[in-house]
């Protein structure tokens, strides 16, 4: 039988081999793609891309910049994490990829189509349409690369920043399973509307095709933390308030110290102070919640786990929120430390570890019903941005993961690193471009 058109398999092959002409500017026109930067196209149905009007759904977060938006921006409701195994070995197909996924980030984030290119109708359209009428909802499209991206595939083994090395097992890490674990990419999505973010990872995976394939994905909703000044502690599926020291985005100088990459961290090492000085370290924990089990315990020892009331997130020392917690104070009663040595603000405090902070951007969770145990399937998608991770996150996981009183009601079952480089500077510009020079 005589092919009356392209076959879908075929368009869907043809895109990706357009948008494989060169890298950049050239891989954006080759996909159909001009830059957010070319032209203040709003969507179809009339959504704007410009936050002057006002509304939240108009509201935009600049993509282009030196550090990459979704790190320190205020924090979104919603997210859609995703990790990609890359499936090619040719390392100038990956660098195309990359420049594609910077294209599309750059018009997604500014409430743009994929693609304002003519789609014949014998043909797929460029963009899934679902988000076409919503707009941009302050949605942030983070990159990240993961240690096994690192291997002999492309000759990245000496560029592999020591603060990558994998992380190792952690106390808490028995049940990581690796189908929900590692990856050689990621990318966070986050926005103020659940479809957007979907739309975003949807056509970034789409954009892969070819050269990398989704490995796992998480929906989080509710955030778990507060990134924004102005913005109040948000609580987990707990009950309790999380995040109250967590670092702010208007605290220059914690940023400098515990999160942002220095050139100087490794003066001996040209290849971090290179393509990573400006980035910053992902760290993410699938972390189930025993919600049943949790449920039924006393109030009293639920605040004795956190160390904090669970309605006005004070301090069982006294105070309010945000006053500073006493660990060295006593009950009158019993003599006995009233927060207790094991206690998940003891343990995790900078006070009580040589000042480490990380900077959180966790979301609750839920993936319906455990068919196994009939439970809900609910927790803490936990995402931390650092300078070092293996200084950071591992030192303070490593002390949670042996002793808190909360390791009861909770399991570490996936996550995994990843190195978020510096952002994307200009259109022509793409994600981790200085790794590759």
């Amino acid at each position: 039988m005589t092919e009356q058109g392209p076959s879908r398999r075929r368009f869907l092959g043809g895109a990706a081999a357009a948008a494989g002409l060169a890298a950049g500017a050239g891989v954006a026109a080759g996909y159909g793609i001009r830059s957010a930067a070319d032209d203040g196209a709003a969507l179809p149905g009339g959504g704007a891309t410009d936050s002057s009007s006002g509304g939240r759904a108009d509201a935009v977060v600049p993509f282009y910049g030196p550090r990459q938006a979704g790190i320190t921006t205020s924090q979104q409701e919603r997210l859609m994490f995703a990790a990609l195994d890359v499936t090619t070995t040719d390392v100038q197909e990956l660098q195309r990829m990359l420049g594609r996924w910077a294209a599309i980030a750059a018009r997604l984030t500014a409430g743009q189509l994929v693609s304002d290119s003519p789609v014949r109708t014998d043909q797929p359209p460029f963009d899934t349409g679902e988000a076409m009428d919503l707009g941009p909802h302050s949605l942030t499209i983070t990159v990240g690369f993961g240690p096994s991206l690192f291997d002999e595939r492309f000759g990245l083994s000496a560029r592999m920043p020591a603060a990558l090395a994998p992380l190792g097992t952690i106390p808490g890490d028995a049940v990581m399973r690796p189908a929900v674990s590692g990856g050689d990419l990621c990318i966070q999505a986050c926005a103020d509307d659940p479809q957007v973010v979907f739309h975003a990872i949807r056509n970034m995976v789409r954009a892969a095709r070819g050269t990398a394939v989704l490995k796992w994905s998480q929906l989080g909703f509710g955030r778990a933390s507060a990134t924004g000044a102005g913005q109040v502690t948000p609580r987990n599926l707990m009950g309790f308030k999380d995040g109250t020291r967590n670092i702010h985005a208007d605290d220059a100088d914690a940023l400098q110290q515990s999160v942002w990459v220095d050139p100087a961290d490794s003066a001996d090492n040209d290849a971090q102070a290179g393509w990573m000085a400006g980035g910053s370290y992902l760290v993410a924990r699938k972390i189930r919640m025993e919600i049943e089990s949790w449920d039924t315990d006393p109030l009293t020892d639920q605040e004795r786990i956190f160390a904090r009331h669970k309605v006005s997130g004070a301090p069982i020392t006294g105070g309010d929120e945000l006053t500073d917690v006493d660990y060295e104070k006593n009950d009158p009663g019993t003599g006995e430390l009233v927060v207790d040595v094991n206690a998940h603000i003891r343990l995790a405090s900078p006070e009580q570890n040589g000042g480490i902070r990380l900077l959180r951007r966790g979301y609750n969770y839920t993936d319906g019903q455990d068919p196994d145990t009939g439970k809900l399937a609910a927790g803490l998608f936990f995402i931390a941005f650092q300078r070092d991770p293996h200084a950071q996150f591992k030192v303070l996981q490593t002390r949670l993961g042996r002793s808190d009183l909360l390791n009861e009601y909770i399991a570490h079952i996936g996550g995994g690193l990843w190195a978020c480089p510096p952002g994307v500077s200009a259109p022509g510009d793409w994600f981790g471009k200085n790794l590759f020079g």
